[in-house]
């Protein structure tokens, strides 16, 4: 377990801090899934309506997340991490102000943008920040905070769904304001990223970070050779030459236009497995799952508030068994586990919802197995796909690198779950959710089959080390890309 490795107290509190932020794109999936059913009834929307209400944060948190690693580059970590905060606290309040469909659209598009910066830069800021041996768990914490803030915004449905309509979603998507104003203040307690620190030339600032993020002055400066080597040797310059601030992301691109054989492998994967987390349309289950039991013969909206609960619940206690144990059996056998039994719920969740929509009456039994298979469902993301994709792509890519990456990887997560989102209903009600579901098995099957062969293991790992990992396929039987160390 990861735990067995000892934790640096302040590099807990930092990756804590940091992680925070996620809480916020959790609550607005949480809330917004109760929400829209007070919503579509208040203003009088019609069911597209609801969908591009529910996918417009996804679309437009595309802006963030596009413009993040810039961003994050130019002005650092720590200070994304504040934009972002900003500007969610902005769009809830235009949200929860809202008098029509056009000023709720406008506080999704602020929110959307805020949500974008926050995905990316979470889990850059732990992963730079974090010792090697135990930043399997500390780079997990986002998704542990995306996953608690649903279980809050499923919380936060159900106290609220008595309070009138015209009240209670304005409350529900306008307290997503008091987390983002936490978050900004958590700022002024956190240092910059070391790594950050050394690209732009300030290398005794750096220094002291990794002194209080090691357990020794010895690994410190053993971390600081090599993040400094590293620095030199992705050309960003001489760090201990470079006057402070001249570093600000540049070239970056060129390099993803044009680039080498190990960076389109580290290319593939990352934008891979973000591409799967959202195709496996588990952020859509999420938002929809009240319609997919009102369907399966659930009515009364506080049992279909209060069934959200249940899955909220069983969706945080799997991420928390995937956080300690990512650093002991390492990223493949918990992400190949995770997509495997996704599949395997899915098809499961399909033929309960397809026994459903034939039949006359609604059985216990079937009603039971769609409760349980979208628990299954939600709780194997949590295992897998929905910690190890925040974990894996900010260790792979190269320091000069890493921001802007991610940011691009992100981009597509955004765009592929704006895609799900906006046409989960749609689809649904052409083909039916029974065979939406056996759909979304399909590609998690496929997924499965990308990972196994595409994704190497990167468990205990220094992000110096990483840079090797891509540079040839691994001859033994798993025939993944594996690394032999650069000369």
């Amino acid at each position: 377990m990861a735990t067995s490795a000892q934790i640096n107290k302040y590099a807990l509190a930092c990756a804590l801090l940091a992680s925070t932020n996620s809480i916020l794109l959790g609550y607005d999936i949480g809330v917004m899934s109760g929400a829209v059913l007070f919503i579509k009834d208040n203003l009088k929307i019609s069911s597209t309506q609801v969908e591009i209400i529910v996918g417009s944060l996804n679309v437009c948190s595309l802006i963030g997340s596009f413009t993040s690693g810039k961003t994050s580059d130019w002005i650092g970590r720590r200070y994304t991490i504040f934009l972002a905060a900003v500007t969610f606290f902005v769009g809830a309040l235009l949200m929860g102000f809202a008098t029509n469909f056009g000023y709720l659209m406008a506080g999704r598009v602020v929110a959307g943008i805020g949500v974008g910066y926050s995905l990316m830069i979470a889990p850059v800021y732990t992963a730079e920040l974090s010792p090697a041996m135990t930043r399997g768990l500390l780079t997990s914490l986002p998704e542990v905070f995306i996953t608690l803030g649903i279980l809050s915004g499923y919380v936060v449905n159900y106290a609220l769904s008595g309070v009138p309509e015209n009240i209670n979603w304005r409350l529900m998507v306008g307290f997503a304001a008091v987390p983002a104003t936490g978050i900004a203040g958590c700022v002024l307690f956190m240092p910059e990223s070391p790594r950050w620190l050394v690209m732009k030339g300030r290398v005794d600032e750096a220094m002291e970070v990794l002194k209080k993020t090691s357990d020794s002055d010895d690994e410190a400066h053993r971390r600081l050779e090599e993040i400094t080597k590293a620095a030199l040797d992705v050309g960003t310059c001489d760090p201990r030459a470079t006057p402070a601030g001249t570093w600000r992301g540049q070239g970056v691109w060129k390099e993803f236009l044009k680039p080498s054989p190990p960076l389109r492998r580290v290319l593939v994967a990352a934008i891979g497995i973000y591409f799967f987390m959202q195709a496996s349309g588990n952020d859509a289950v999420v938002y929809y799952t009240p319609e997919v039991f009102k369907a399966a013969g659930i009515q009364h909206r506080k049992q279909l508030v209060g069934v959200t609960i249940i899955m909220g619940l069983s969706k945080t206690f799997f991420v928390l068994v995937s956080a300690f144990y990512l650093d002991k059996f390492g990223r493949r056998p918990l992400l190949l586990l995770g997509s495997i039994s996704m599949a395997i719920s899915l098809a499961g969740l399909g033929l309960g919802s397809r026994f459903l929509e034939h039949s006359s009456h609604k059985p216990t039994w079937a009603i039971a197995l769609c409760v349980v298979a979208v628990c299954a469902d939600v709780s194997f993301f949590s295992i897998g796909l929905g910690p190890i994709t925040w974990v894996y792509t900010s260790e792979i890519y190269p320091m000069r690198l890493r921001a802007q990456g991610s940011s691009l990887a992100v981009s597509v997560n955004r765009l592929v779950s704006g895609v799900v989102s906006m046409t989960f209903l749609t689809i649904s009600s052409k083909i039916t959710f029974g065979g939406m579901f056996f759909v979304l098995s399909g590609v998690m099957t496929v997924a499965t089959v990308f990972f196994y062969f595409f994704l190497p293991e990167t468990k205990g790992k220094s992000l110096e080390e990483m840079g090797a990992i891509f540079e040839k396929k691994d001859t033994e039987g798993s025939k993944v890309i594996e690394m032999s160390e650069r000369g």
